[in-house]
């Protein structure tokens, strides 16, 4: 299944970026977004976002906060890339539940996996109900709402057991 990561800045300078890191990885989809249209990004429950907090017009920590604050997106993945260096305002991001803060310069292997690392994680957390090994409530209501919003054609089967955890 192809990952979409949104990449959200104003000049369009990462989106080059990684399509050309991800060039050979056709798990990987990479689409654009300016800070002014973060909905599009939000309404589409991407697998991750990337702000490059050098190329947005907006407050970095006003637009994490819109992204944690939306319900389908709290467990999406953020990573800012920054040239900012201050350690307190690194400190004030990660507040924001942001999983990553890289500093730039940025070492294109290293951005590489770690964009690799976490779509991996994301992937088998996604996947499986500590409980159950089958899909967590969180994943079946972003995936049912990604379909719906997008009008895909799918089907659901609901099957609830009683006392299943006794």
């Amino acid at each position: 299944m192809v990952q979409e990561i949104y990449i959200i800045d104003d000049d369009d300078s990462s989106i080059l970026v990684f399509q050309e890191l991800f060039k050979n990885d056709k798990d990987y989809k990479f689409i654009s977004v300016k800070s002014d249209m973060i909905e599009i990004a939000l309404k589409n429950i991407p697998a991750m976002i990337i702000i490059n907090e050098d190329a947005i017009e907006v407050d970095v920590i006003d637009l994490c906060k819109r992204i944690r604050n939306d319900e389908d997106n709290t467990i999406t993945p953020v990573i800012v890339v920054s040239s900012n260096a201050n350690p307190e305002h690194r400190i004030l991001i990660l507040k924001e539940s942001i999983e990553y803060y890289i500093k730039k310069p940025v070492n294109e292997n290293y951005l590489y996996y770690t964009v690799k690392n976490i779509g991996r994680l994301l992937t088998i957390n996604r996947r499986i109900s500590p409980l159950t090994g089958l899909p967590g409530n969180v994943q079946i209501h972003a995936e049912l709402k990604k379909r719906l919003l997008n009008k895909e054609p799918f089907s659901v089967l609901y099957v609830d057991l009683d006392n299943f955890k006794a």
